[in-house]
């Protein structure tokens, strides 16, 4: 189902915290869509409610987070660090049996809020597969959704009002382009810290890196980068403060799975320094593999050049 069909609306009002680039996707979405008849968007920051409200993503903007208390959905789209303050807030102000419903990138510390909350307001965490470099509402586009996945990590609550609750959010992503898989929280955290936290991690420390060599000036650094640095450089343009909040948040996963990558670096160190050159084939022929898999299940396109312009 794409975001061009007839949608029936699923919700009344619904309030949107955050108005970055997820949540002001999100309130495009769900215009383009038709699944919202009002969209109350909140933010703290002055720029980005006067962006958001120049704009028009939004039929209100708002500092005020007391406007959630009337909305049948709200969605947390703030860092992932002031999540469970942010619920906390919640559990005061919406009213009996309204969804709320995040979309951060690590879910166990918000599943374990959510379950602390009274069991009449339904808390659904989910995590779109999706994103840019880009951050902010003038970033935001209704179609990023399309085609991608998105997680949901629903909180161990056993009744049919809490199950209602999360098909009706399994519909809101599906009717915005998105395909679904629920898996629990903890299971999501170490998956993500494989495939998204620790490449981050990585992008982030090799451009720190490159910033530190003393013999390789910034104009050489920009010049020669047409080849795989150009390509880290785009992913540690990401937002500092939502990563942050990541690996403060994730640690556990990602120290795990940091481990893992940091003996398999030393395997690699040494056979470069003994001129091993079979283990070096092997290991090269294992990750072509998996990039060839990426590209057969959808995932990424097989164009040279990642089908970026030549010019």
């Amino acid at each position: 189902m794409t975001t061009t069909e007839q949608q029936s609306v699923l919700f009344d009002k619904v309030c949107i915290i955050g108005i970055g680039l997820i949540g002001s996707s999100l309130a495009r979405a769900l215009k383009q869509a038709q699944l919202a008849t009002y969209i109350h968007a909140v933010d703290q920051s002055e720029a980005a409610r006067g962006d958001a409200a120049a704009l028009g993503i939004a039929d209100d903007v708002t500092s005020d987070v007391s406007v959630a208390a009337d909305c049948d959905l709200i969605i947390i789209a703030t860092p992932v660090g002031v999540m469970p303050d942010v619920l906390a807030t919640l559990s005061g102000i919406v009213k009996e049996g309204a969804i709320i419903m995040d979309v951060g990138s690590v879910k166990g510390s918000v599943a374990s809020a959510g379950e602390a909350m009274p069991a009449h307001f339904h808390v659904v965490p989910a995590h779109p597969i999706a994103g840019t470099e880009n951050s902010g509402p003038a970033a935001g586009f209704a179609e990023l959704f399309q085609q991608r996945w998105c997680i949901l990590t629903p909180l161990n609550r056993q009744n049919e009002d809490y199950a209602a609750a999360v098909s009706k959010v399994e519909k809101l992503w599906r009717g915005i382009g998105s395909d679904v898989v629920s898996m629990d929280a903890s299971h999501h955290d170490l998956a993500l810290a494989v495939t998204s936290h620790l490449p981050h991690l990585i992008a982030f420390t090799l451009v720190g890196a490159a910033d530190d060599v003393e013999n390789v000036n910034e104009a050489e650094v920009v010049k020669y980068s047409a080849g795989g640095f150009r390509d880290f450089t785009r992913i540690a343009a990401s937002d500092p403060v939502m990563w942050r909040d990541v690996f403060l948040h994730n640690k556990d996963a990602v120290l795990e799975v940091l481990g893992r990558f940091s003996e398999e670096l030393a395997v690699m160190q040494r056979a470069i320094r003994w001129g091993d050159a079979e283990a070096l084939e092997k290991a090269f022929t294992r990750s072509r593999g998996l990039r060839q898999a990426i590209i057969e299940a959808g995932q990424e396109t097989a164009e040279p050049n990642f089908g970026r312009d030549k010019k």
